[in-house]
């Protein structure tokens, strides 16, 4: 077996933490987020010397708590904000297609036709649709990759979303988005593919101070402090920026999922978009997941006050999704059909903080349901530091380059282009670091098969097969996840715990009973992972 450039790992944590005292960089990203991946992907294929520093683990925050969803504009269409639904579809087109197809799917959403759905409603989802296509159109995304809405009957209507009431149904609309089969699965790839660059990724490692030539770390594993010099600091610390840097002035908003068995939905074949009452631009989502279950979201509520490590959804939260999809259900929804809930913080800039300069503007809107998602691209007169914020996972991409761009200027680097609109992530068949898809399961029940292809594209054959831990392609309990996948979540993706790949690499926690159920068996996996030889 060869070795791995883009493994993350312990071992390789501590060495290149090491290596990292007293040294200078390039580049130091501060945040492992997506936008904070990007970063580092993007510096290091510019064949800059890149470090990235965060305080927990990758995906930490907001990056994990997204509908995993990678949209193509059409909300932005709505609200009049051409250029972010362009930028939208051509960063979609491009994950689509080029840096990560094994990620993302398309996934058909549903705007039903009853009575609790206005003619309005219906006119207007039918002319963003059609505006959405031009804008598939325009990223050249075709159409085998994402389909032209069109209308449904009845009947179809109910065989792709099951759960609707049949009283009065008088068939919808279909259009298409992409779907990530995990959104915390993207910012793996995107570290491991910054790593085979040659970047250090260093998890649970925090900057305690920014410098404008670099940073003062801490180790959480051990405690000790570090020096560390960089000729450009980017961070990229999403609704923790305002404590790093008290200058940017943030209105996060909270949005709210939650968890249902599919099987309650009737394992609808596409996503449902409830319009809200009185609105034609807003929608709460019904949309079908890995692992047999459905997300409802989401809310966008303003979260004042200081940023909780994790952000908790609401009892009120709650209740307004499930009132808002039972509206056009047979069955109304309970509290008892939730399985699981969660929460994350979009760190929407102010306005006011965007009136000096940046990317783009806020507007001058007073809600954050309505605040534009451009980002921030700006250098802090307060640590020096190009800062990268608001937008969303979606372009992830462009603000990466943005600030790269920035930051190769104002610290006078010499770098190559950005190349990451080209460059296929780790996983991807295309992917210099992942080589041809090798086709057929390796001993493995057809169903866990298709799973673990799903989660890791051209690698999943090497998943399976460079196990070491006992009965390597069985599942873990009762979900489609096989049990060389936590060993592959601790020798290749970074994880150091069980909580690691619990919460952030197979997303088993997002469902408590899940999580208690099978945390003992993830537990001896990593231990025996982790065992000295």
């Amino acid at each position: 077996m060869t070795r791995d450039p883009t493994a993350l790992n312990g071992a390789r944590r501590a060495r290149e933490l090491d290596e990292l005292a007293g040294a200078e960089v390039d580049v130091l990203v501060v945040g492992g987020g997506v936008t904070g991946a990007g970063v580092a992907l993007d510096a290091a294929a510019r064949g800059l010397s890149v470090a990235l520093v965060e305080a927990r683990d990758l995906a930490w925050g907001t990056s994990r708590f997204s509908s995993k969803l990678v949209h193509g504009g059409l909300r932005y269409l709505a609200t009049g904000d051409l250029a972010v639904a362009r930028e939208s579809a051509r960063e979609r087109h491009l994950l689509m297609t080029r840096i990560a197809p094994h990620l993302v799917r398309p996934l058909g959403q549903l705007v039903p036709v009853l009575p609790g759905v206005s003619a309005r409603q219906v006119a207007a989802s039918a002319a963003g649709m059609s505006l959405g296509d031009l804008l598939r159109r325009g990223a050249r995304t075709p159409s085998s990759a994402l389909p032209p809405w069109r209308p449904t009957g009845a009947a179809e209507t109910l065989r792709l979303a099951p759960a609707l009431a049949p009283a009065r149904l008088r068939g919808g609309i279909l259009g298409h988005d992409g779907q990530l089969v995990d959104d915390a699965r993207l910012v793996m790839a995107l570290a491991r593919t910054a790593a085979g660059l040659g970047a250090r990724v260093l998890t649970r490692t925090r900057a305690v101070r920014i410098r404008p030539d670099g940073a003062d770390l801490r180790c959480a594993v051990t405690g000790e402090t570090l020096s560390v010099r960089a000729r450009a600091v980017i961070s990229a610390t999403g609704v923790w920026t305002g404590t790093i840097d008290p200058s940017v002035r943030l209105r996060p908003s909270r949005g709210t999922h939650v968890v249902l068995p599919a099987a309650r939905l009737g394992n609808p074949g596409a996503g449902l978009m409830v319009p809200l009452p009185g609105s034609v631009s807003r929608f709460v989502f019904a949309l079908p997941q890995q692992h047999e279950r459905v997300f409802i979201g989401l809310t966008d509520e303003e979260a004042p006050g200081p940023v909780p490590d994790v952000a908790e959804p609401t009892p009120a939260e709650i209740e307004f999704l499930l009132g808002a999809v039972s509206r056009v259900l047979g069955a109304p929804l309970t509290s008892d059909d939730v399985i699981g809930a969660y929460a994350g913080l979009r760190p929407l800039v102010d306005s006011q903080a965007l009136a000096g300069g940046g990317h783009g503007h806020a507007g001058g809107e007073r809600t954050t349901a309505d605040m534009s998602r451009r980002h921030l691209v700006a250098i802090s007169e307060s640590t020096g530091a190009v800062n990268v914020l608001g937008g969303k996972l979606t372009t992830y991409r462009q603000m990466a380059q943005d600030a790269v761009d920035l930051a190769v200027r104002h610290a006078r680097l010499e770098a190559a282009p950005c190349r990451t609109h080209a460059l296929p992530l780790a996983g991807s068949p295309g992917s210099p670091f992942t080589g041809p898809r090798e086709t057929g399961s390796p001993g493995m029940a057809a169903g866990l098969w298709a799973a673990v292809v799903a989660r890791h594209g051209a690698e999943a054959r090497r998943v399976v097969e460079e196990a070491r831990t006992g009965r390597p392609a069985t599942a873990v309990g009762h979900l489609r996840i096989a049990r060389a996948e936590i060993e592959w979540a601790v020798t290749h993706e970074g994880a150091l715990d069980a909580d690691d790949v619990l919460d952030r690499r197979t997303r088993i926690g997002l469902v408590p009973a899940d999580r208690a159920a099978l945390a003992g068996e993830v537990e001896e996996i990593v231990a025996e992972t982790t065992a000295p030889a």
